[in-house]
């Protein structure tokens, strides 16, 4: 794979983005999960089932960044 130029403040933002999505975002669709699955019968809980979606596409993007990071290439951008 081709890595990806990415300048210092830019991976910063990217490795906050992923932060934030780990640890405030991750757990707040796990109890909206918990919550839902409390109300009863899961076949026919809407709240759950979207819930679940939504962990998906957060799960996808996780793992979308990490990708990303994982193939950027670090730069120093000087300007003259």
């Amino acid at each position: 794979m081709t890595k990806s130029a990415i300048t210092k403040d830019g991976e910063a933002a990217i490795k906050e983005r992923l932060a934030n999505l780990k640890f405030k975002e991750r757990p707040k669709i796990s109890e909206a999960i918990a919550e839902a699955r409390a109300h009863g019968d899961l076949k026919e809980n809407a709240e759950y089932h979207a819930a679940k979606e939504l962990q998906g596409l957060m799960e996808a993007k996780i793992s979308e960044i990490e990708t990303a990071l994982a193939n950027a290439q670090v730069i120093d951008c000087l300007l003259y």
